[in-house]
């Protein structure tokens, strides 16, 4: 009896471990999101003008890349984002859009969920600023200002 106790406690051991190992290679076979870049500075924008950034990534493993919807800090932020799954090798985008009907300055999120090992964090900042009135040229009449006839 102590021996088939021995024998099943040894059988489940290995199978344990066994089990591990399938989940760490599939843990390493998941895809793998790459961007050029994950941090975008506005600097100064104007009130009502287009806050769009895109951001370039790429697959980079040998399993097809799905995203789901990025999560953005504020309804004031949209992505959007490729809905077909991204082939290896392949590269895509997402476009992050900042609502600018509001001045003052904005540090934003959007958080990219994949099937890769980790989300990615996109980043985006700025200043909304007052667009500057609208100015008419005026006509400088000071002595001086105007082209002189030509002289024969």
């Amino acid at each position: 009896m102590k021996r088939l106790l021995i024998l099943l406690l040894l059988v489940s051991g290995v199978t344990v471990s066994q089990a591990q190992n399938v989940t760490e290679k599939t843990k390493n076979a998941k895809t793998q999101l790459l961007f050029k870049d994950t941090h975008h500075d506005f600097g100064d924008i104007f009130k009502g003008s287009q806050g769009s950034y895109t951001f370039k990534f790429k697959n980079s493993s040998k399993e097809p890349l799905l995203l789901s919807k990025p999560e953005s800090s504020c309804g004031c932020t949209v992505a959007s984002w490729p809905k077909a799954p991204i082939m290896p090798g392949d590269s895509s985008e997402i476009k992050v859009t900042y609502n600018t009907s509001f001045e003052g300055a904005f540090n934003k999120t959007v958080v990219v969920n994949s099937n890769s090992n980790n989300p990615v964090v996109l980043h985006i900042r700025g200043r909304v600023v007052e667009r500057p009135a609208a100015m008419i040229p005026v006509k400088d009449t000071s002595n001086g200002a105007t082209p002189e006839a030509k002289k024969e």
